[in-house]
């Protein structure tokens, strides 16, 4: 059923609580795991010396927390393989999940962090009011 999971880890507490839940799933399910994270490049700094250093920089951390969920997944005996963007972190996933044809997407989620995320919605939020499969939301 769920062949193709996309696993959208934000680096946070609740993303790694996702893990096992993802790995147990996936494995059951025989399905592949598709890591994806998204950073949000800071535009208003794009005309600042220094920028690209700035953006090389997340790049490198992004791609650092997908590896080491691929090493997980993999020493469990999960196929996966990672992905790194840039852009809106909600657009990114709900992109990435069409673009993949993904059947699942996973992730982790922490409430609203601040006033606006309480009046807009949280990036969890509008991945679930607007995702085509189904999404797993683990606190």
């Amino acid at each position: 059923m769920f062949k193709r999971i996309l696993f959208a880890h934000d680096a946070t507490p609740a993303a790694e609580r996702a893990l096992p839940y993802l790995e147990h799933l996936a494995r059951v399910e025989e399905g592949t795991v598709l890591v994806l994270h998204v950073y949000e490049p800071p535009e208003r700094y794009s005309t600042m010396p220094g920028y690209h250093d700035l953006i090389a920089s997340m790049e490198s951390l992004a791609q650092e927390v997908v590896d080491d969920a691929v090493t997980y997944l993999s020493a469990a005996g999960v196929p996966a393989e990672g992905l790194v963007r840039a852009g809106a972190p909600a657009q990114m996933i709900l992109q990435t999940a069409l673009e993949e044809k993904v059947a699942l997407i996973v992730l982790g989620t922490r409430g609203p962090s601040n006033v606006k995320d309480l009046l807009l919605g949280d990036v969890s939020t509008e991945v679930l009011r607007y995702a085509r499969c189904p999404v797993l939301s683990v606190p």
